[in-house]
Order: structure tokens, then sequence, then C-alpha cells
């Protein structure tokens, strides 16, 4: 059975969406299914030793088919020129997968966001008959709208229109919590029946056996600091600008430091606030590698999560369970919507508070470091919660069920 993987970001990009997808691709290749992935050409978010390579527009990794496509600037732009580079995307992939793939493709499974490329998944669908499963992660244009980002209103309708119908083509759609089920069945009631609860996924053996060596701490100068680390795409969806601020009612305690490990849009006004401030617990790093992160991790005290609190969907940031993973405790500043404070409260791994609060978001951050006798507790809580209920054959199976094996 060949299996289509419609992402915009796949390694050696470093975001949670790239992982999540080549973890999706190479455990449906171990089941023997026939993986080909279309995504695009990698530009952003890459660690430095891949920043200069060319890479081959069709290739064969590890059994997995992948073909990458050159698209018009997506990331580290404005917001009109996203907009244009993802509209123009639908044709250009579609365009790749007729160039390589010369046989019938069985099934499709369309990551959103951008949630345009939905419309490849339903002319896979159309031309070759193929099942159509669409992933929705972040829940467009809604956390645009409320981001600020999008206002027009033409363009709302315009983009909610879109929405519905990707929503309407899909034959299966996936939402990683409880609370996006509910966000979109509510909006969209006459599709409720083809929704289904997908939790993302981790590969949790990468991380184990994986053990602090220090080299991260030796290279970046922090060997005996409490280190709070945030490693991934720095963005306006992230919001953290409220991190800076606990950093700066925090600074009396000369061990915390804040390591934020990663590029986006938002990292220069970042690095600008924090030499305003004179905050010396601030470290920004770029991005390290996927080999490289479990080691990162390790080398860490606590992992870091953080949204806007202008977001208003149940979004659960995925380094959420990376972090579980590799048996460290969690603390999130999220918006009250989040899912991923219920994730937290259960599993027991950490502390969470509304990303509004300011007042609580110093208060768990000194209780994380006070109570420092308790991270190896809340560490193992994690591990074992995400290794029973997030672990990726656990998922896989579960796509395999909702979606692979059934006739529609």
């Amino acid at each position: 059975m060949k299996v289509l993987l419609i992402t915009d970001s796949y390694p050696p990009e470093i975001r949670s969406a790239s992982h999540l997808m080549q973890e999706l691709a190479e455990g449906l290749r171990d089941k023997n299914y026939n993986v080909v992935v279309c995504t695009s050409y990698p530009k952003y978010n890459l660690s430095d030793e891949f920043k200069k390579i060319k890479f081959p527009e069709y290739t064969v990794e590890d059994g997995i088919k992948v073909i990458r496509v050159k698209t018009l600037p997506h990331h580290k732009v404005n917001f009109i020129i996203r907009g244009i580079a993802q509209l123009t995307m639908p044709k250009i992939f579609y365009r790749k997968i007729l160039k390589y793939v010369n046989d019938k493709i069985d099934a499709v499974i369309v990551y959103s966001p951008p949630l345009p490329l939905a419309k490849v998944g339903e002319i896979i669908k159309n031309f070759f008959g193929a099942k159509y499963l669409l992933n929705v992660q972040d829940i467009f244009p809604q956390n645009a709208i409320d981001l600020g980002v999008l206002k027009n209103k033409l363009l709302i309708n315009f983009f909610e229109r879109m929405e519905f119908n990707a929503y309407k083509n899909a034959d299966v759609i996936t939402v990683h919590s409880e609370g996006n089920f509910d966000f979109i069945a509510k909006r969209y009631f006459q599709f409720k029946d083809k929704m289904h609860i997908l939790h993302n996924w981790v590969e949790v053996n990468s991380f184990e056996n994986i053990s602090r060596t220090n080299e991260f701490r030796i290279r970046y100068g922090l060997e005996n600091k409490f280190i709070i680390l945030f490693a991934g795409v720095i963005g306006p969806s992230q919001g953290l600008d409220f991190v800076i601020k606990v950093a700066k009612e925090v600074k009396d305690i000369e061990e915390v430091c804040f390591l934020i490990v990663g590029d986006g849009m938002e990292k220069e006004k970042l690095e600008d606030s924090v030499k305003e401030k004179r905050l010396n617990n601030v470290i920004f790093k770029p991005f390290v590698s996927k080999e490289d992160y479990p080691k990162l991790v390790a080398d860490c005290d606590v992992g870091l999560v953080c949204l806007s609190s202008l977001n208003k969907t149940p979004v659960v940031p995925g380094k959420i369970l990376g972090y579980m993973a590799a048996g460290k405790p969690v603390l999130a500043f999220l918006n009250k919507e989040s899912d991923g404070h219920r994730i937290i409260d259960i599993a027991k791994c950490g502390y969470s508070c509304f990303s509004d609060d300011l007042d609580k978001a110093i208060e768990i951050t000194k209780q994380i470091y006070f109570n420092k006798d308790n991270l190896k507790n809340m560490g193992e809580n994690g591990y074992k919660f995400v290794k029973e209920n997030f672990d990726r054959n656990i998922i896989l199976n579960k796509i395999e069920e909702i979606f692979l094996k059934k006739e529609f």
C-alpha cells in the first residue's frame, strides 16, 4: 500500500512538525507501507551543519522516498508574503508529485498547517481514488485571528471557506487533543462523524539511555546553572516575551538560567529586550540537530513550553512530549484554553499556569527550582505517562485502526 505524506516541514528542518512527520514516515515504513513524503525544500530552522548543503529534489532516505519542493519564502517573512507563498504551494506540490510518483497512491495524509496544503490531499484523493486523512494541528484561520495577524474581514471569510472545504473533502479529520475536537466539532458539527482524536506522538526510544554528559553545559558555559530549556521555533504564537518578564523577576536567583535554543521571526526582538533589561539569565543559542537534541535535553534540568495568551484554541505544544520522553519535568506558560495544562496535571510531570498570569509564573518557576528533590520524581512520572499514552507505535496502531484499514 502506497502512502503519501504531505507536510511543509521535514528533517533536516528542526521543528516539532518535521520530527512528527519523519517518525510517522519511518513507522509506516517499518509496517511495510510504501511511503512517499512531499515537503518544502529545507531553508529554515536548520542547524549550522545543514545550512550550506544542497539537497536533491528527489531522494530515497532509509527506504522513504522524499520529494523536496522549492516554494516562495514563507518563514521569517511578513504575513502577506507568507500568505501568497502558502496559497501557491498546492499547485507546485502537486506538479512535483506527478513528476516522481508514477503509480497509484492508496492513501494521503496531510499535515496542517499550512491549511492550503489540504488542497493537495483533495486533488490526490480525486485523481488517484486515495483515502485522505487531514491531520489538524493549529486551527487556522482562528489562531491567526487570535494573534491579530488576520484582521481583514474579506480575508477571514476567504480562509474560513478554505477551512470548511478542507474538512468537507477529507475522509478523516484528526486532531491532537480533546479540546481541539470539541472546538472544531462545535463550529463544524456536520463533520463531527469523520473526526477522531489522534494524540501527537514521540519516539520514546530516541530519548532512552541518553544520560547527562554536560557537553552542552560546557559548550555554552553553563556548567553550574539550573537550566530551564526552551527549544524550538521563536514566533508570535510562542509569546516568549512572557518568559523574558519572568526571567527579569527571578534574576536574583543566580543559579537559574533560561536557555532558548532555536530561531524565528521574534528572536531578534527578544534578544534586544534581554540586552535592554541587562538580563544575564537568558541565553540564546542556534538550533541543534535532531540527533543532538536528546543530549541537549539531558543536559538541562527543566523543559519549558510557552504559548501566547492571545491564542484561544486548545493547542498542545509538541515539545512537551519530548521533555516527558527524556524524563525531564515540564514548566509551562500556556494560554488558558490549551490542553497542555490537563496533560501536565494528569501526568504529574511539572507545573503550568496561564501565560497572562505573571505572578503565578514567577511562583511556579521558583517552586520548581526550590523543590529540586522532586525533579526526578516528576521526570519519571512524565516518562511513564508518555510511554503508556503517546509512544509512536501506540499512535501508529490508531492510525491504522481509524484510517488505513477503514473502508470508505
